[in-house]
């Protein structure tokens, strides 16, 4: 439990070691930078923004081509390779490859050309496939469609939006224009539309356009200068032809698959050359110095002073930082609580006056999980996949690890709630052992079944909030404490502790409490009547207390009554602990059906492939469901009732200069 000491760094060096020194801190991964300097005369900052854009515009190429390769010559994968983290090189190869980065660049452009390539062919076959298709109707016409007649004819060619004959035509023109002699043929016909080719004297041909238009006549859009057929033909040889671009160009990209390690690369490579443009962009330069500044560890301030003095002659100073720094939070614990950091950091990193609360909320996030699931079958369940990718991929990526070792021990206090409410996917041993063996064989609870004994599992789980809750006063009683505040230890931590820990004491020793919980004890009278003053001065306390900032009397007064009506805040904080007896119940109440359900096949060969059936899906879906429910409540009785007895968080996250790669870790031999 402890928020890592950090010291104000500055590096000075001479600029012709600038590249070296960078490089060398970045693959440390220990110093946060800051801007802390301000422009003068002899030193300023540079500007590298054309650099950096350009850098950003072949990392963009890079990650595109990427894309490009993969989409056509897929990498293939293990079912676990979200486990198995990034290939480690030594940092040798990772130097060397800056001499052949252009040339896995020239391939990255060269993928991108050829899908663009294949992008516009495709384009190009669209609009063939789309004039091909207006060509269909017309492919009986063999002359052109562009056809205006001869010296002494006008010539037609065009559709009408209904289905005609040649006959029908033929009528309905001469109802219209019964004095012109027209030749009337047609090409196709259908429901919607009917293709013609008409003929008539040049000197009819204004009447017969007008009693044309009357009909619905409308010449082609885009009609063919050579006939329909020999314009299909064309067509067809240029889609056959931008097809045959798209499968050399194919052919090209997936002979690329072999270079995909090396496009990874460049995209790491190039991210770290953009990472250290930026940093170069925050350092104050001068001719023939430059000074870098920040925030470091104070584990490490020691190790890194001594390589940049003794490697590259740098001077550096440490300084502690000053009460108004923006110091950056870095998180330290040991194995068992470290899983829950980042449960902490989505809510929060402590403040500056704060101590980090991981330790402490460790031990009751796994034992509220635990409580929740309680079902010893999905614990080992839990426990068994965890702990064998923990130990198969030892180098997955530290938030995979963090995640699995954190449901590791969710799934061995899941386990222990499982045995000691005698739960194992619900009742399915007594189930199997009744159906199919026709003996039943009966999983009994190490202590009590909670579906029989609800209030006495809704009595402990409030048992357990109010634990809770005392130990987030606990942790503001020691954050005061290291602020020497004692006076606010009094106020706001002790006087609490004496007003809902009397009220309880209190009504352990009521009859009428003791009944509506079916408690097996109850306190003497004695007890309940000195605890009775205990709340008393406690609630008084709080009242002449919670509103001391204010000087006026009046205002005081009120603020210290609108204090003690707080106390309803505790009871239902303590309230809604009852939510481990809700999602307890639910996971072996919804088991419990799934193997009854299971069981209604009866004990036959069809019944046990019915039951397995039900109770493979049933049970995974259980396990999903209340997994998910279980985590997520859990977060919240950690961040609302919890959290809220003492954290206010707000703390920066300690994010160095380093090396923040997706595909590669650099590997430094020591």
């Amino acid at each position: 439990m402890a928020v890592l000491q950090m010291q104000r760094i500055s590096i000075y060096a001479l600029r012709k070691d600038r590249k070296p020194i960078l490089e060398w801190i970045q693959r440390r991964g220990a110093v946060e930078i800051n801007d802390a300097l301000e422009e003068d005369n002899v030193f300023q900052r540079m500007d590298v923004s054309t650099q950096k854009a350009q850098i950003e515009k072949n990392i963009a190429a890079s990650k595109q081509a990427l894309e490009i390769l993969n989409r056509y010559a897929p990498e293939k994968k293990s079912l676990f390779a979200v486990l198995e983290g990034r290939t480690e090189i030594p940092v040798e190869q990772a130097s060397a490859f800056g001499g052949k980065s252009d040339d896995v660049l020239r391939v990255a452009h060269r993928l991108n050309e050829r899908s663009k390539d294949i992008a516009d062919c495709r384009g190009l076959i669209q609009k063939l496939q789309t004039q091909m298709e207006a060509l269909k109707p017309w492919m009986n016409l063999d002359i052109s469609m562009r056809t205006k007649g001869t010296k002494s004819t006008t010539a037609f060619v065009g559709s009408f939006p209904a289905g005609y004959t040649a006959g029908d035509l033929e009528e309905q023109i001469a109802l219209l224009a019964p004095k012109v002699p027209v030749y009337a043929e047609v090409i196709s016909t259908s429901q919607e539309q009917t293709c013609t080719f008409l003929l008539c004297g040049r000197a009819d041909a204004q009447v017969l356009e007008e009693a044309l238009r009357t009909l619905g006549f409308a010449r082609p859009s885009s009609p063919t200068k050579t006939p329909p057929a020999e314009r299909m033909r064309v067509l067809q040889e240029r889609m056959e032809e931008q097809e045959q671009i798209i499968q050399e160009a194919e052919q090209e990209i997936t002979g690329y698959a072999s270079q995909r390690d090396d496009l990874k690369f460049l995209v790491d490579y190039l991210t770290m050359r953009s990472e250290k443009y930026d940093v170069i962009g925050r350092l104050m330069q001068s001719r023939r110095t430059f000074v870098l500044t920040g925030y470091i560890p104070q584990q490490d301030a020691g190790k890194l002073t001594q390589e940049l003095e003794g490697r590259f002659g740098a001077v550096v100073e440490l300084e502690a930082p000053a009460q108004e720094d923006d110091v950056p939070v870095l998180l330290k614990n040991n194995k068992f609580s470290e899983p829950v950091e980042g449960v902490l950091e989505s809510f929060s990193l402590p403040g500056k006056t704060e101590v980090d609360p991981t330790s402490i909320m460790a031990i009751f996030y796994y034992i509220l999980f635990g409580m929740m699931l309680s079902d010893a079958a999905y614990g080992l369940i839990m426990v068994i996949g965890c702990g064998l990718a923990l130990l198969k991929f030892k180098n997955m990526e530290p938030s995979m690890n963090k995640s699995l070792r954190m449901f590791f021990f969710c799934g061995i206090s899941t386990t222990f709630w499982g045995f000691l409410f005698g739960s194992f996917f619900g009742d399915a041993v007594a189930v199997i052992s009744r159906t199919f063996f026709e003996h039943e064989v009966v999983l009994g609870p190490l202590w009590f079944e909670p579906i029989k004994e609800p209030m006495r599992m809704l009595i402990f789980a409030l048992l357990v909030g109010v634990i809770h809750l005392f130990a987030g006063l606990a942790m503001k009683f020691y954050q005061l404490w290291r602020l020497k505040c004692y006076k606010d230890i009094l106020y706001d931590v002790i006087f609490w502790y004496m007003l809902v820990g009397g009220a309880i004491v209190f009504m352990l020793s009521s009859q009428t409490f003791v009944d509506i919980a079916q408690l097996s004890f109850i306190l003497p009278a004695q007890a309940g009547t000195a605890a009775a003053v205990v709340a008393g001065i406690g609630a008084i306390g709080i009242v002449l207390t919670s509103g001391r900032e204010s000087r006026n009397p009046a205002k005081r007064l009120l603020k210290g009554l609108y204090g003690l009506y707080n106390v309803t805040g505790y009871l239902s904080d303590i309230l809604s602990y009852s939510r481990l007896l809700a999602l307890g119940l639910a996971t072996g109440v919804i088991a419990t059906v799934i193997n009854q359900m299971g069981s209604m096949g009866g004990g036959g060969i069809g019944g046990a492939i019915m039951f397995i059936l039900v109770f493979i899906v049933g049970h995974t879906i259980n396990l999903g469901i209340n997994l998910l429910g279980a985590y997520v409540h859990t977060n919240r009785l950690q961040f609302v009732e919890f959290f809220g007895k003492f954290y206010e968080g707000g703390g920066r996250k300690f994010a160095p200069f380093g090396i923040h790669t997706k595909y590669y870790k650099i590997r430094e031999e020591k």
